[in-house]
């Protein structure tokens, strides 16, 4: 992955990623264009709307897409500044398969030892889209294959750990309990768990109708830390469709 990343990097790879499905659902509107035409008044036009309502979808949720992961300050990472890392010396960054972020956080914090683990498991996270990916960016050398439940890692070995826009990929909740479980115990006292998301909520409805359903509710993000034991320090939006939760040791 280039660290300068190209001005339609992130929703070209939203395309490429999930090609089955623009290709499916363009035939799908195509024919339903077709269908209509041999109707007249009413149904006609209840054929034609329906067909421009879901390109219409498909074009915001591009649209959105570009904006969050090309046009908004999210991959600066300008949003850390604000928390103390000057003193932290080690860090993990886990991903679910694909990687986009941990090169850019290297640069960015020169002075952490990095970590790179990739907990993704065909068996249990189900997503096709992350075996395209894998096959257009395959995962670097250094990257360690882990396990959900069973982090190779020492207790308390990193500083901070960062899990961005990967977690929602374990779709079993007590699976997720235990991942969280795990990263807290590897996590140092005094540590931080930065985890990135998009939530179940209206604004990733709007932006992503049905796909918001990939994502996992704000509640049930909350219901798994306290069951992980883990304290919610700090809770703020990045752009209106990511949430950001920097969480410590109880």
């Amino acid at each position: 992955m280039e660290l300068n990343r190209k001005s339609y990097q992130g929703v070209w790879n939203i395309v490429r990623f999930n090609w089955p499905f623009y290709v499916v659902a363009g035939i799908v509107i195509l024919l339903v264009i077709g269908i209509a035409g041999y109707f007249s008044g009413l149904i006609f036009y209840f054929l034609l709307a329906a067909a421009l309502a879901a390109l219409g979808g498909m074009l915001v949720s591009l649209v959105v897409s570009h904006y969050i992961y090309d046009r908004s300050s999210l991959y600066d990472f300008g949003w850390l500044d604000g928390l103390d890392f000057q003193k932290a010396g080690s860090a993990l960054t886990v991903n679910a398969g694909f990687d986009e972020t941990t090169e850019i956080l290297q640069h960015k914090f020169p002075f952490l030892r990095f970590a790179m683990a990739d907990f993704y498991d065909p068996r249990l996270h189900t997503e096709p889209s992350i075996e395209r990916a894998r096959k257009i960016y395959p995962p670097k050398p250094e990257v360690l294959k882990v396990y959900t439940s069973d982090l190779p890692y020492g207790d308390q070995q990193f500083d901070i750990i960062f899990v961005l826009l990967s977690a929602h990929e374990i779709r079993n909740p007590k699976e997720r309990i235990l991942f969280f479980l795990e990263l807290k115990r590897v996590l140092r006292e005094g540590g931080k768990i930065i985890v990135m998301e998009h939530l179940r909520d209206l604004p990733n409805f709007l932006a992503y109708t049905i796909g918001f359903f990939h994502f996992h509710s704000h509640a049930a993000w909350i219901k798994c830390f306290e069951l992980a034991e883990l304290k919610l320090e700090r809770e703020e939006k990045q752009t209106v469709f990511i949430s950001l939760f920097i969480l410590t040791k109880k």
